[in-house]
């Protein structure tokens, strides 16, 4: 996908985050839009998101579906909210030049967004963001991609809006990885899946003949990796995705778990469980060597690196039950940051390096939480029978995980801001759990 914009990266909104009282205030540098959100709770900011215009039938039509995916990325982040177009007074075709201000003021459109199609192979895509009340054009974009990536154009588009008026990167043109299950209790059938962060494009990796956990996909989101249970031996499974070539890394002597990319893409951590006690590896995926980083009568589990790679994050019960240890890259100066209450575990570390996510057990039930990497500021942000998996999105604001239903027994795919809001769930077509949210798609 190619495009060519006036993308300004220099902030025009100051995100500003108070650590107490969990604020965050969305300022525009003109001073017409504000969000305010205190102690976590979001007013969602109006926004108006036109149809775009096209100069044939077929062009309209895609037009009107990329605004909605548009429209439907933003509200989902609660931060926005589309106003609803009945209330619109221009048409998308009156929307090619300069919008008259006056009417989008009228509805309360702090921000509006308007775009052309022009339908041919490529598929060419312009969009405009503007300031309602300052009457400004905020954003420019044109985008050329295949007719059949127009869903990845909106998504991009929706990033687009959501950086210029959040000052965040965002995180909408991204894939998520999962276990899918499928029938009873004691026969499950488990498949990799792969779909869109929204749940589109939805496509199963595997084929439920074997038994797979554990899904991570690399940092340039050309790869796959995942645990296969196959005779005889258990054994790492890395899957190129656009080709779906299958490579073996290897057929460990223990059981393996959780494998886990490096920042750098060129290599795995790996837990491998040998004679009673579970260690961390670092497997290099050049030269297929395992280095062992932890040793001990323990089990250590569930690593994850650090953005810029120096640390690794892993759960351990190494103090006696599992708590949450952060080491250097290479296995030293080991020191636990959890001393809450309850068992903590599957820890991952926010791709801004900020915060650690994980999973608890306290007083019979689970929660999804956040601390700090030294450990402090610790915060849960669920709670219910059983919340698992924690996984960042690309711009550390939000987490995914998995929640089973105790009544039901179903396990479904649910997101949460970072504030504790927000929470929605992922539609999957089958049970979901173990996910892995992608980095923005290259």
């Amino acid at each position: 996908m190619n495009g060519t914009s006036f993308f300004n990266r220099r902030h025009v909104l100051a995100t500003a985050v108070a650590a107490a009282g969990n604020a965050l205030a969305l300022r525009c540098a003109f001073g017409q839009l504000y969000l305010d959100i205190t102690r976590g709770f979001v007013e969602p900011m109006p926004i108006a998101i036109s149809p775009f215009a096209g100069d044939t039938p077929q062009a309209r039509e895609q037009g009107e579906a990329i605004a909605q995916v548009v429209s439907a990325d933003l509200d989902s982040s609660g931060l926005f909210r589309t106003i609803d177009r009945r209330a619109y007074i221009q048409s998308p075709d009156e929307l090619r030049g300069i919008p008259r201000f006056a009417d989008w003021r009228q509805i309360n459109a702090q921000a509006l967004v308007t775009g052309l199609v022009r339908a041919h192979e490529p598929l060419t895509v312009e969009f405009r963001l503007w300031d309602v009340f300052g009457g400004t054009q905020l954003r420019g974009l044109r985008l050329d991609a295949p007719s059949a990536s127009w869903r990845r154009v909106a998504h991009k588009i929706a990033d687009a809006v959501y950086e210029r008026l959040t000052g965040e990167s965002g995180y909408f043109d991204t894939k998520i990885a999962y276990i899918s299950e499928s029938g009873p209790p004691t026969r499950r059938i488990k498949r990799v899946a792969v779909m869109d962060q929204d749940g589109a494009n939805h496509i199963f990796l595997t084929d439920g003949s074997q038994l797979v956990l554990t899904p991570r996909l690399s940092p340039d989101v050309s790869r796959i990796a995942y645990l296969v249970f196959r005779p005889p031996a258990p054994r790492v499974v890395m899957r190129e995705l656009a080709s779906g070539r299958e490579i073996v890394l290897g057929e460990f002597p223990g059981m393996s778990f959780a494998p886990r990319f490096s920042p750098d893409g060129r290599s795995l951590l790996v837990s491998i469980a040998q004679g009673g006690n579970t260690d961390l590896y670092r497997f290099d995926l050049a030269t297929r060597q395992l280095r062992r980083l932890t040793e001990g009568a323990a089990i250590d589990t569930s690593p994850s690196y650090s953005p810029d790679g120096t640390k690794i994050v892993f759960n351990s019960d190494r103090g006696g039950s599992p708590q949450l240890y952060v080491m250097n890259a290479d296995g030293s100066g080991v020191r636990r940051i959890s001393f809450g209450s309850g068992r903590y575990g599957e820890p991952e570390w926010s791709p801004r390096g900020d915060l650690i996510a994980f999973s608890k057990l306290e007083k019979g039930f689970f929660h999804i939480g956040v601390m700090k990497p030294d450990g402090s500021d610790e915060r849960l942000l669920t709670r219910a029978y059983q919340d698992e998996s924690p996984t960042w999105s690309p711009n550390g604001r939000v987490i995914l995980f998995c929640r089973q239903d105790r009544a039901s027994g179903r396990t479904r795919l649910f997101s949460i801001d970072i504030t504790g809001y927000n929470q929605r769930e992922i539609p999957t077509p089958l049970d979901a759990s173990d996910p892995n949210w992608s980095a923005l798609l290259p």
